[in-house]
């Protein structure tokens, strides 16, 4: 009797799978591997968990997806070496932070879809030629650092009324710092400065640049992978009183006067919606690059005062952190 249960059993599981429509045989989830390259110095960059918190919003959890990071603790050259390994395994995306992660991905693969974020400026790095029609296998989030120069300006101006020459140094080799420099010298009749742009490829560079300034000048330092020539910026304006914008809050927990740009924690949220649109079937080239979302204006109160600086209150109500 048994038996033949057993057997019409099997009877009506065939009967009700051959009643079901093409294709609507329960089939087993796909598992996504996700390459992710950068020069962190740790596999828990803020990007990185962005990008897991974005993916877990959207529903992907990590069943679905799995990360596998390469961090190279600021080492450039580790790049190439890295991105090779990831085409290799191969994986079904590289999620690249920073304009020269995504360029050592885009020497590595042509196939392999690639989202990049915190890059300042896409288009002056060669990653793409049109923000509303990346070209190739990339897309991804800008960092917006070119179009944000007027706004930090504008903020430097606030903080210090009196500056009249800006000093904006870049990277000789870095087009997206020099097209920062570039934009500095465009806006700067509007906010009624004078713009000296200089290029240093090291420290030594830098404090030879900065010994032209002079009481009443100001301070532009440019968003780079090394923290080598921002950070001797740093030490320098603080040690010579000269106000300094930088691009990212980072620099505010230093001791920096202010700062304003992307946070790149969001920036990895919202570059998630990029790779679910990726992972679900959508090429790269259909998909534009997006600015950043979220823009962080931060101020050291601390810092202000010791340059003998007023924040306005305007600036305060606007700011997203303060240190004091």
């Amino acid at each position: 009797m048994t038996r033949l249960r057993a057997v019409a059993l099997v009877i009506v599981v065939l009967v009700l799978v051959a009643l079901l429509p093409p294709g609507a045989a329960p089939q087993t989830a796909k598992r996504y591997r996700i390459g992710v390259l950068n020069t962190a110095l740790a596999a828990n960059s803020p990007m990185v968990e962005g990008l897991r918190a974005g993916l877990k919003q959207l529903g992907l959890q990590e069943g679905d997806v799995s990360l596998d990071v390469r961090f190279t603790r600021g080492d450039v050259i580790a790049l190439s070496t890295a991105a090779e390994e990831l085409a290799k395994a191969p994986v079904d995306l590289i999620f690249a932070n920073g304009d020269v992660a995504a360029r050592a991905a885009k020497g590595a693969t042509s196939t392999i879809p690639i989202v990049f974020t915190v890059v300042p400026d896409p288009v002056a790095a060669g990653l793409v030629k049109d923000l509303a029609k990346p070209d190739g296998n990339l897309t991804g989030v800008s960092s917006l650092t070119t179009e944000l120069v007027p706004k930090r300006i504008e903020i430097l101006k606030a903080l210090a009324p009196r500056v009249g020459r800006v000093l904006s140094i870049y990277h000789p080799d870095d087009a997206a710092s020099r097209a920062a420099a570039e934009k500095a010298q465009a806006v700067a009749p509007r906010f009624r400065v004078a713009v000296l742009d200089r290029a240093a490829r090291n420290p030594g560079d830098v404090e030879r640049a900065m010994k032209e300034l002079r009481p009443g000048d100001g301070l532009l330092p440019p968003d780079l992978s090394s923290l080598a020539i921002p950070g001797r910026m740093l030490e320098l304006s603080l040690a010579q009183k000269v106000p300094a914008v930088f691009t990212a809050a980072l620099w505010i927990q230093q001791g920096a006067l202010a700062a304003y740009g992307s946070d790149p924690y969001a920036e990895g949220i919202q570059a998630a919606g990029l790779v679910a649109k990726i992972l679900k079937g959508a090429k790269p080239q259909e998909l534009p690059v997006e600015g950043a979302g979220k823009l962080v204006l931060a101020i050291n109160r601390g810092t202000a005062a010791a340059l003998g600086l007023r924040v306005p209150d305007e600036l305060l109500n606007r700011a997203d952190r303060v240190v004091e």
